[in-house]
């Protein structure tokens, strides 16, 4: 299939870039600058100029595919407080939509990205492919109801939820946990640390990608975990021994000093099974554990 990937030089992107190719697909990417498009074509990819701020390069793009993968999302939301994030997450509601455009009729698939923590019935409990609240407070529920919005239009939608996603240079929200760490010289977690966040190898969630656009049924939701949950205390344990800081426990009220916009995550306990997806797509992922990559992190 020729494949129109959004996100196509991002951390996942690059690495679902040849998983593509090496399944014998084409792959076009979109990209706003000349180094995304020497990277693109380095890679053995197609180049589409375009952004998220622009529909219509959305459109067209989806409109010459046989397949979409939308993984790109504006990580201008994860600056110093977290204010954009709103934002952020409307822009790709609006750019779930727009892909949709070209879709609608076609039965030609769509996999859009949310995260892992839109399954989870409450805090604390397992999060599961096949719960979804309209009601959810967190902003980034937006991309799940656009996609609700253009599967009513007739297009073949389905949903990649993400856990951390990690190799030994990124690991999601912990890459931000090693800049605070580093900065306030402790690597913390917050009051006894229990509280658990679900992970997965890039190279994992790129072969999940694959699969979900090649058996997806439409409608579906699927859980790229690979890991239902590490607790916070033994990530900070493994940052610490990376950094060579002590580490410490810090009690809830001074987690926002510490920690700033990450304090609203460092607490969340959101743990995320991913049976049903290994169940309906077989997925196995294979690849390194989290505190494995951390341990081989690359600190400088």
């Amino acid at each position: 299939m020729r494949i129109f990937l959004t996100g196509a030089t991002g951390f996942i992107g690059s690495a679902l870039v040849p998983e593509l190719l090496q399944a014998g697909h084409q792959v076009v990417g979109l990209t706003r600058s000349d180094a995304g498009a020497k990277s693109l074509a380095a890679a053995g990819a197609q180049v589409h100029r375009g952004s998220l701020e622009d529909p219509a390069s959305l459109r067209s793009g989806a409109a010459n595919a046989d397949g979409v993968i939308h993984c790109a999302f504006d990580h201008s939301a994860f600056g110093s407080d977290f204010s954009k994030f709103n934002e952020v997450c409307e822009k790709d509601k609006r750019a779930i939509e727009a892909l949709g455009d070209a879709l609608v009729g076609s039965n030609r698939p769509l996999i859009v990205t949310s995260g892992t923590g839109m399954g989870s019935p409450a805090p604390g409990q397992l999060a599961v492919e096949d719960h979804f609240d309209p009601n959810h407070p967190n902003p980034r529920l937006g991309s799940e109801v656009a996609a609700a919005s253009v599967a009513a239009r007739g297009v073949n939608v389905s949903v990649v939820r993400l856990p951390q996603v990690h190799d030994t240079q990124k690991q999601g929200l912990i890459t931000y946990a090693v800049f605070v760490a580093r900065e306030k010289g402790v690597s913390a977690y917050i009051g006894e640390g229990l509280n658990r966040w679900p992970a997965a190898h890039v190279l994992d969630v790129a072969h999940l990608y694959r699969l979900a656009l090649e058996k997806a049924a439409p409608g579906s939701r699927y859980h790229a975990v690979a890991e239902e949950g590490i607790a916070m205390k033994e990530i900070a344990e493994a940052l610490g021994r990376g950094l060579k800081v002590p580490v410490v426990s810090i009690p809830p009220e001074k987690a926002q000093a510490h920690f700033g916009w990450l304090a609203m995550f460092a607490a969340f306990d959101m743990p995320a099974s991913s049976a049903l997806t290994r169940q309906r797509l077989g997925w196995n992922p294979t690849g390194p554990t989290l505190i494995a990559d951390i341990n081989e992190m690359h600190y400088y």
